[in-house]
């Protein structure tokens, strides 16, 4: 009798890995034209906040940003091997 479902480890369908799901980007979204809409009121409360805490504030600044700007996935770069990156240069490279 033959197996059903998939191997460990295998995926099949559904969205792939990274992609944000529809109530993600819409949430985004609804955030950026609320912030967008609301420039001038955003930067007096953060200045407000900031008279008090200015951590707070840049707290907050940070939190927002999301928001507009997703964070960037870290990248590690490796060469063969798990080693170092090794860069080659050629005497015809004008720039060096």
């Amino acid at each position: 009798m033959a197996l059903r479902g998939s191997a460990p480890g295998e995926r099949r369908g559904g969205r792939a890995k990274g992609t944000p799901n529809k109530v993600t980007q819409d949430f985004r979204e609804t955030v950026r034209k609320l912030l967008e809409a609301n420039t001038e009121n955003v930067s007096i409360w953060l200045e407000q906040v900031a008279q008090d805490n200015p951590a707070k504030a840049l707290d907050l600044l940070t939190g927002l940003a999301e928001y507009a700007a997703p964070k960037l996935a870290r990248t590690e770069l490796v060469g063969d091997g798990g080693g170092p990156v090794v860069v080659a240069a050629s005497p015809l490279d004008e720039r060096l």
